[in-house]
């Protein structure tokens, strides 16, 4: 996204499709109830149960959050986003609505079979949502679209914790019965709403303004060439081969394992340094109205900028912010002023860094994003026990390693998603020779 007219963004809100909308808002609705993986452990504990027990039963959400993410990815390629959607959403919201039923002594198998099986099809959605949205929003708007979900992510788990306080008033069996009711609703939605099938040469047509016809060979070609791709266990091995994903995996990877301390370590400092629990809840609410006000500004001031250019600085300015966190004894400003350069490293970089799988060939994509989402999930899955197990040992130091890691994470992402130079077309060349390899999207 590089073109010489800079992109606004009320010209791409206008030319955000109507599908695209209602994706957005079955997306906000569904975090809105999402309330699993925040209140599991307090509900369980309430219940009664153990605390060993309660964390079990959020490790099971998370490794059914991992393979969840898989499994969408592969029914996606298989079945198609709309399908996919309303098939996650309409299987996690009675697996969801039972936790409470499931709650109660010697029922502690059954339980982790359940939260185990929420968590898979909860999230089996999103690399749905990520291809469905690559796939009708214009190229132009690409990054632009994934933060305008990222910020219906992001409204909708600011708000749910306010939404949940209040419930928890009546009655805490309502929690699950909310979150699954929003499950059915976002399905209802999916079903209602969304496009049944998006054909890729209309996709094509939306991103580029025109597609030439194809010819019947060629067509036959194109199809012969994705037919390995389409092969699920060709499309992995494609990946393992490929270096510059790997790279952007593992920046993935070490980038989620220490944003993720924000909510792990940092509660922790504060605690340490005795400011009051009310100080944490103040630094959440500045770091969500930052980013959900700014966003979108952001994103479409740095578009010209080359994506591996916003992606290094961006982590760079997060490492700056997660080190400043080790200087929160000397005064609160030194949080604050943290977490709003973190959010502000988040805004430069994450856009491009999720809208990055969407750039590969259609017959690969949903396994590309499916991956990412994967890997995001292990990074958060881990990041209680790497931010515990160090931050009891290195104290604020932890801050100045985070920082270190997050820079390190940068520069797997600049290695990961840098495309070399296109060469300067020579005057006299004519056009592109029959077998003649060309770049069709994400990695050359």
């Amino acid at each position: 996204m590089t073109d010489d007219a800079p992109v606004r963004v009320f010209d791409a809100l206008k030319a955000t499709p109507t599908p695209v909308r209602y994706l957005l808002g079955g997306v906000l609705v569904n975090q809105l109830g999402a309330f699993v993986q925040t209140f599991l452990v307090l509900y369980l504990t309430f219940r009664g149960a153990s605390v060993s027990a309660a964390g079990l039963a959020l490790v099971a959400y998370s490794i059914g959050s991992i393979f969840g993410t898989m499994l969408g990815a592969e029914i996606t390629h298989r079945f198609g986003p709309r399908t996919t959607i309303m098939t996650a959403m309409a299987a996690s919201a009675p697996l969801v609505g039972s936790i409470s039923w499931l709650s109660g002594p010697g029922t502690l198998w059954p339980l982790l079979v359940v939260v185990g099986l929420a968590g898979l099809f909860t999230q089996a959605y999103r690399p749905a949502a990520a291809v469905l949205l690559s796939d009708l929003m214009p190229e132009r708007y690409q990054v632009m679209a994934f933060s305008m979900m990222r910020i219906a992510l992001n409204i909708g788990a600011a708000l749910a914790p306010l939404i949940a306080a209040v419930v928890i008033l009546v009655d805490w069996d309502l929690l699950f019965w909310i979150d699954g009711g929003t499950a059915l609703v976002y399905a209802l939605l999916a079903f209602a709403l969304l496009p049944k099938q998006v054909p890729q040469a209309q996709a094509e047509a939306d991103r580029e303004g025109a597609v030439p016809a194809a010819s019947e060979a060629e067509t036959e070609t194109e199809a012969e060439a994705a037919a390995p791709a389409a092969d699920s266990r060709s499309a992995y091995a494609a990946m393992l081969r490929d270096r510059k994903y790997l790279l952007y995996l593992g920046a993935i990877l070490l980038g989620s394992l220490t944003y993720a301390q924000g909510h792990i370590a940092l509660p922790l400092q504060l605690a340490a340094d005795h400011y009051p629990t009310s100080f944490y809840s103040t630094v959440l609410t500045v770091s969500s109205v930052v980013l959900i006000t700014c966003e979108l500004k952001i994103t479409a001031y740095l578009s010209r900028l080359p994506k591996h250019v916003r992606v290094i600085t961006g982590h760079l300015v997060e490492a700056v912010g997660l080190a400043v966190y080790g200087l929160s004894s000397r005064s609160g400003a030194f949080t604050i002023a943290g977490a709003v350069l973190v959010v502000f490293g988040i805004m430069i970089a994450a856009p491009s860094m999720f809208a990055h799988p969407a750039t590969f060939p259609a017959a690969v994509k949903a396994r590309y994003i499916g991956t990412m989402q994967a890997v995001g999930g292990a990074a958060s899955a881990l990041a209680p026990l790497f931010g515990v197990f160090l931050w009891t040992r290195l104290g604020g130091g932890f801050w100045l390693l985070c920082g270190i890691v997050t820079a390190a994470a940068g520069f797997l992402a600049l290695a990961g998603v840098r495309q070399p130079p296109e060469p300067a077309p020579a005057k006299d060349a004519g056009p592109r020779t029959e077998g003649e390899p060309e770049v069709v999207g994400g990695t050359s």
